[in-house]
């Protein structure tokens, strides 16, 4: 659903743009560029809008601003973000990068590898993963990112069947738990997936969970939200109270920004007891691309691949021991 609106705004915004511009060029020149700029920059308006609620909100909680000039840069960064993801990728891209599970000389797929789940978040597709699953499988790590339905008018809860057999197939594919990546709301989907989940289950479908801005004490923002599944993420929603804590044998790393410009306060995007990554100066898309979560993300993995291959080279001193015993 996603994928169909953002292509209709953005075929939307060229016909309106074309149809200003044919109507005025002949008339007024310098009411036909005025017109096209404010067109144009209307994704930059509503982001600086919320940039302002932001520091607003964070000024009148009397917590920490970042400073202006750190806010502006995250701005501009957040506004290419947007028209690279929003006027393209998500709307026309959503299949272009197409999931990887390595294979050997002879096309059989290679096991034992700690695969990457990719979650994405409210108003987006798989198509906001294209750059993160051409880079994991450029260093041959197996990679899948699903697209969440019903993206609207539905609970965050009826999102978990589609994460549920991405991640079952990612198992399958490599006989190994993934890393799951979740940006924004689908952080929530990953929590909601973990609790249908009994212990046995959690230990061979989730090694390890990074969830990036997502608002796991909800955001305020969704306060304006009339429609499932915002309005499962206003702050202390009834929904948030029943999702309840993530599950203690599953491990998190939250990473949040003081200049985001969708979840805040910062503080609603941490969860007790997870590693927490604080940073100031990206916003809530831009995140998603920030080096520092990039690099953090191979190493949990890497980490996550060596400490199965020490537990497999241990069990297989275990069985030689055993079998010389027996001998």
């Amino acid at each position: 659903m996603n994928t169909w609106f953002w292509r209709c705004v953005v075929m939307g915004s060229w016909l309106a743009l074309l149809l200003w511009c044919s109507y005025w060029w002949p008339r007024s020149v310098a009411v036909a560029l005025l017109g096209a700029g404010l067109i144009a920059s209307g994704a930059g308006l509503q982001l600086g809008t919320q940039m302002l609620m932001m520091r607003a909100v964070l000024r009148g909680r009397g917590l920490p601003l970042p400073p202006a000039m750190v806010a502006l840069r995250a701005w501009f960064a957040e506004w290419r973000w947007a028209w690279r993801l929003f006027g393209w990728q998500i709307p026309f891209g959503e299949h272009a990068e197409p999931d990887g599970v390595p294979v050997d000389r002879e096309g059989k797929q290679l096991q034992g590898q700690v695969g990457v789940v990719l979650v994405h978040g409210y108003f987006c597709n798989r198509g906001v993963w294209t750059v993160w699953l051409r880079r994991l499988k450029a260093r041959g790590i197996p990679c899948m990112a699903v697209t969440l339905e019903p993206a609207h008018g539905s609970p965050v809860d009826a999102m978990v069947d589609d994460l549920d057999r991405c991640v079952k197939a990612m198992v399958q594919q490599t006989g190994r738990a993934p890393l799951l990546v979740a940006h924004s709301m689908g952080g929530l989907v990953v929590r909601a997936w973990l609790n249908r989940l009994d212990a046995d289950e959690r230990a061979r479908h989730a090694a390890h969970v990074v969830t990036v801005a997502t608002p796991h004490g909800g955001a305020w923002l969704a306060r304006f939200a009339q429609r499932l599944p915002a309005v499962d993420m206003r702050e202390g929603s009834d929904w948030l109270q029943r999702l309840g804590p993530p599950p203690q044998d599953v491990s998190f790393s939250c990473w949040c920004s003081s200049s985001d410009n969708i979840v805040f306060p910062p503080g609603l995007a941490i969860l007790p007891n997870a590693q927490c990554h604080q940073v100031d100066d990206a916003a809530h898309m831009q995140l998603l691309f920030d080096p520092r979560v990039w690099q953090h993300c191979l190493q949990l993995q890497a980490q996550l691949q060596s400490g199965h291959q020490a537990a497999e080279v241990g069990a297989s001193a275990a069985d030689a021991g055993a079998r010389a015993c027996g001998s």
